[in-house]
């Protein structure tokens, strides 16, 4: 434990730290020019252009919305001076499809509104906060900043926080300002205020920031003033960078946060010391977002040699992961930990674009080579054999897909097929890991049977590559003829024990449809449809008419070709129909023909032989709900997965309206592979 003598030497290091804090701390007011008001509260300059408060900071004591001046702008009081800003995003808000038990954080991103006010900014922690011998509290003012003061007995996290001392009073004022940890030279967490029956000081810790989303966004505060889909990212990329272009040379800045960190950590014996960590999240800054937070929890595990999950803390991004590595160890298992850690994320970013095309995937190549460059120069003190370990990085699968190839047809007039197994990298790579190809091929039922029975020991192993707690997704092409294959239906072995239960695949994993005629050549329609879809702010229903007859000609083979052809961007084709035959089979192949890369319908539709009732009413209701506020056609193949697990759980209770619900989901982007061939298969490594 450190005496007091320490702490007396470690506060005169952190001299030139609270300086910093006191600067970044800033006062929020009502707008500019408002006479005889009041600060609200404190907060902190954090990146470029915005502020981190709590949300109760923006509230009155009614708790509604404090008065602000025109089109909500309000004060911001650092510096000397008041510049106008808006509150953003309110992660204090539930989301609109959240349950009541969802996460809320009391937090709040303000914007500066003039993009050309210069300012310092804070270093937000990218781990979580343990037990700190030496807090501070800042809180912003009108005129200057006032000193800090420190907060002692600093203690763990709970249901409701940070908890600091008793013996701290938390001055009027300092609710929504920075808690910073002199020790590691950090902002921790943000101060709440003081309980008022325990009377112990609280703080939202930094890591709750990482639940921001895009529907945290105000209302009225779109457009240029958002983050854009992936706010969090954004935003704390915008914090490395920041960071990072204070250390350039030729800049006529004083010194930095970081120099100030530099300072504090000296002769500590760290091989992994902030200068590292700087460079490192700078690099991190630069790359695309994870495609999952499972992909970084998954990375940490493996780095961890560890296979459950790396902690209750919640990673999203890169630079979460790197917070996650700090376990205490000694210098070199730390520096090892590290090196392995950043060696993952760059092979694993290169491999999620290795054969795209354009600009855009060429610089995220070019950013992962300077990573890998960077984590080659730290690699050079390992020893030999963590060098060897350390070297390859196994791909780890993102999906299973089964094919279904039809061959011809026997004496009897059924068609016969072949099939294959292949595991999916992204970006149209594929091993091919089980085929079955015989000369005369076997009718399609059987075909699946085939495939069933070594299905649930595939998907296994694939989960198990790639990483703690993945379930990675099973993809299904299928010919003309079989699109009302129910495959969320199918069920799997549960274990590898020979005599292990069945389960459904569909409640525990995304399960998606794809047509076998589209491959390797990517028809223009289908990537615009395909582009447009993933660029619409919102997902429609497009419902087929019915039946040709049934409506005055609406459902004729020609009146779905204009609905097809003119739909917007957004359209998503629904119909409630049977698909094996018919008017549905014939409307599925024209949504196909017009570049549609996405569709829903039940597996058991109606036929031509009944019109719709009280139950398609049900479907397309249900479908349009499913489709309001889902955050674009990305996220499709999960919230249909969750949709089949609470129809599996309303299975007791009667049926559900997707039981049987059927995903089309073409991504041109990541097409099938090509038919069996003698063509070499990627290695998965």
């Amino acid at each position: 434990m450190p005496t007091s003598e320490d702490r007396t030497a470690g506060r005169a290091r952190c001299t030139q730290l609270l300086d910093h804090a006191g600067r970044t701390t800033v006062a929020l007011r009502p707008a500019p020019g408002t006479p005889g008001a009041r600060p609200w509260g404190s907060g902190v300059l954090i990146a470029p252009g915005w502020v981190l408060t709590c949300a109760h900071v923006l509230a009155a004591s009614d708790g509604q919305r404090r008065d602000t001046g025109p089109d909500g702008v309000f004060g911001v009081t650092f510096d000397g001076r008041v510049v106008p800003a808006r509150l953003v995003y309110d992660l204090s808000r539930p989301a609109p499809d959240a349950g009541p038990a969802a996460a809320r954080a009391d937090l709040a991103l303000v914007r500066l509104l003039d993009p050309e006010t210069e300012h310092p900014c804070a270093w937000l922690s990218d781990q979580p906060a343990t037990l700190l011998e030496d807090a501070y509290i800042f809180r912003g003012h009108d005129e200057s900043p006032v000193d800090p003061f420190i907060a002692v007995r600093f203690g763990a996290r709970d249901a409701r926080g940070l908890q600091f001392g008793s013996d701290v009073r938390v001055t009027p004022g300092a609710s929504g300002g920075p808690l910073l940890d002199c020790d590691r030279g950090e902002v921790v967490g943000i101060v709440k205020g003081r309980h008022q029956q325990d009377h112990v000081g609280l703080a939202v810790p930094v890591t709750a920031l990482r639940g921001l989303g895009p529907e945290h966004l105000v209302e009225g505060a779109a457009g240029a003033e958002g983050l854009g889909p992936d706010p969090y990212h954004a935003l704390m990329s915008l914090h490395d960078r920041w960071h990072w272009a204070g250390q350039e040379l030729g800049r006529a800045a004083g010194p930095t946060w970081f120099d100030a960190q530099h300072t504090i950590m000296a002769g500590r014996g760290r091989l992994w010391g902030v200068q590292e960590r700087l460079q490192a999240l700078h690099l991190l800054a630069r790359l695309p977002a994870p495609r999952d937070p499972l992909v970084v929890e998954a990375a940490v595990g493996e780095v961890l040699e560890r296979g459950e999950r790396p902690g209750a803390w919640l990673l999203r991004t890169w630079r979460d992961g790197h917070g996650a590595l700090y376990q205490g160890s000694d210098p070199y298992t730390e520096l090892r930990a590290f090196v392995h850690y950043l060696r993952i994320v760059a092979q694993r970013t290169a491999d999620e674009v290795r054969d795209a095309p354009g600009d855009e995937a060429a610089g995220v190549r070019e950013q992962a080579a300077r990573l890998a460059e960077f984590v080659q120069a730290k690699a050079v003190v390992l020893q030999p054999q963590d060098r060897r370990r350390i070297g390859p990085v196994r791909r780890r699968p993102r999906s299973v897909l089964v094919e279904f190839e039809p061959l011809f047809y026997d004496e009897g007039g059924s068609e016969l097929f072949n099939w294959s197994v292949s595991e999916g990298y992204g970006q149209g790579q594929w091993l091919r890991v089980d085929v079955q190809e015989s000369a005369g091929g076997v009718p399609f039922e059987q075909a699946r049977e085939q495939v069933l029975r070594r299905l649930g020991g595939r998907l296994l192993r694939a989960d198990g590559d790639a990483g703690p707690g993945a379930r990675v997704r099973l993809e299904v092409a299928v010919p003309e003829g079989h699109w009302d294959t129910a495959v969320g239906q199918w069920e799997v072995a549960a274990s590898t024990r020979r005599t292990a239960r069945l389960r459904p695949v569909g409640p525990g994993r995304a399960v998606i449809l794809r047509d076998q005629g589209r491959r390797e050549q990517v028809d223009p329609a289908w990537l615009r449809r395909w582009q447009g879809l993933a660029a619409a702010r919102e997902l429609e229903a497009l419902r087929i008419p019915p039946r040709p007859g049934a409506d005055a000609g609406s459902g004729s083979a020609e009146a779905i070709w204009r609905l097809l052809e003119t739909a917007g961007d957004g359209a998503l084709p629904t119909l409630c129909h049977t698909v094996a035959d018919g008017f549905g089979r014939d409307a599925v192949g024209v949504a196909l023909d017009t570049g549609f890369p996405a569709g829903l319908w039940p597996a058991h539709g109606h036929g031509e032989e009944r019109d719709c009732d009280a139950g398609c009413e049900e479907f397309h209701r249900g479908v349009r709900e499913l489709l309001q506020g889902s955050g674009g056609v990305t996220r499709l193949p999960e919230l249909v997965r969750q949709l089949r697990a609470k129809a599996a759980e309303a299975a007791e209770e009667g049926t559900h309206w997707a039981r049987d619900l059927v995903l089309l989901y073409d991504d041109p982007e990541d097409p099938i592979p090509p038919l069996f061939t003698d063509r070499p298969q990627m290695s998965p490594r």
